[in-house]
């Protein structure tokens, strides 16, 4: 009879022990080890950097061209306030000034005084914008006031908080790389174009910021796989354990993929992922701002690291349409950027992108794995 219930005991302790680790399972314990950073969801700012129009030259662009004014009507905090609310992709836009003071002398300030305007302010008194390197702006000339500059100081700030959070998801820097003429019809500031040697700097620039263990890679991806495409479809994106506390570096446009890749095949050696055609031995990262929904899903169930865009050019914020925004969540893309994040909320209508619950990440939903737990990805920076 002891016999019997000892061993009655024992089938009790191993289906409690069953059980708890079964629900430990479903609550996701410890999802740090196999989570990996394509099974995530995060919520990223468009031209992350912008800090509007200077007042003239506002000015003369609303009277000049109104539907161009409408769509540059947003402005975001500084890159620590937007990491303290839970944004984890930021956008960077780009302009390669190698001598130094390229971009000095706006031609919209000069604007402003042939009009009789007040001049502008200086947003940059302390002549940053004479000094070589690449320079933060969207549009030369108009629209080129930073919260940040120039490239290196606007990653500076992002080390200086990923630091004092070592704990965070790791944040996707998306470096747009700016060139040409906006038109024909003004004498705009003559970009420099990108090359080889270009994209050498900018490589060296991010490494004078960031260390080799501050960052992941396209060789840390790449593994023992033949190509990076191979090594997405097979799993080979870090998992969180990985890469907390880290930075990755994407490339927006499409079309100086192949420049980036001179002298690096499959992005051996370099520090960006370049937006890339699917398929192709450097695809890992592809964008779909357009957000198809179905293509994205299809993306993300291959592997790649996806970038949607819930709203574009103010439209979506002016009526508070939700539409695209919900699409853009539901696709499965794992960067989700906006013009308004919930803390920077449209004036027109309350517009707003966020996660449930206001976490700066949640499970992927379409490739997160059963033990994924939003809550227990990371907690928000600030009280909701």
């Amino acid at each position: 009879m002891q016999m019997f219930r000892f061993a009655v005991g024992l089938v009790g302790i191993s289906m409690i022990v069953a059980c708890v680790s079964a629900q430990s399972a479903a609550r996701g314990v410890d999802p740090d080890a196999s989570v990996r950073i394509n099974q995530i969801q995060v919520i990223g700012t468009h031209n992350s950097y912008h800090a509007g129009l200077l007042p003239g030259i506002a000015k003369i662009v609303q009277q000049k061209n109104p539907e161009a004014y409408a769509t540059l009507e947003y402005a975001h905090a500084d890159l620590a306030t937007q990491l303290n609310h839970g944004i984890r992709q930021i956008e960077l836009d780009i302009f390669a000034d190698s001598k130094g003071g390229r971009f000095a002398h706006p031609l919209g300030q000069a604007m402003v005084t042939q009009a009789g305007l007040a001049a502008d302010p200086d947003p940059y008194p302390d002549g940053v914008l004479m000094k070589p390197g690449f320079k933060v702006m969207h549009i030369q000339d108009i629209d080129f006031v930073s919260n940040c500059q120039p490239f290196v100081a606007c990653l500076r700030i992002v080390r200086a908080w990923s630091k004092a959070h070592p704990e965070h998801v790791p944040i996707f820097i998306l470096v747009e790389t700016k060139e040409g003429m906006p038109s024909a019809d003004l004498p705009w500031t003559e970009t420099e174009p990108y090359t080889a040697a270009t994209f050498d700097a900018l490589d060296a620039e991010i490494r004078l910021v960031f260390s080799k263990d501050e960052m992941i890679t396209p060789d840390q991806v790449l593994g023992h796989h033949r190509t990076l495409g191979e090594a997405v479809r097979k799993g080979g994106w870090p998992t969180l354990a990985e890469a907390r506390g880290k930075v990755i570096f994407l490339m927006d446009q499409a079309h100086v993929g192949p420049i980036y890749l001179e002298g690096h095949p499959g992005l051996r050696g370099r520090v960006l992922f370049t937006n890339a055609t699917p398929g192709h031995p450097d695809a890992a990262f592809v964008e779909e701002n357009d957000g198809n929904p179905t293509r994205i899903a299809s993306l993300v169930r291959q592997g790649y690291l996806v970038r949607t865009q819930a709203d574009s050019d103010t439209m979506e914020a002016r009526t508070n349409n939700t539409h695209r925004r919900d699409n853009a969540l539901n696709s499965g893309a794992q960067i989700v950027s906006t013009d308004y994040p919930q803390f920077e909320p449209a004036r027109w209508s309350g517009y707003a992108v966020a996660l449930p619950a206001g976490l700066p990440v949640r499970c992927n939903p379409m490739s997160a794995p059963p033990n994924c737990v939003d809550s227990m990805l990371e907690q928000p920076a600030l009280p909701r």
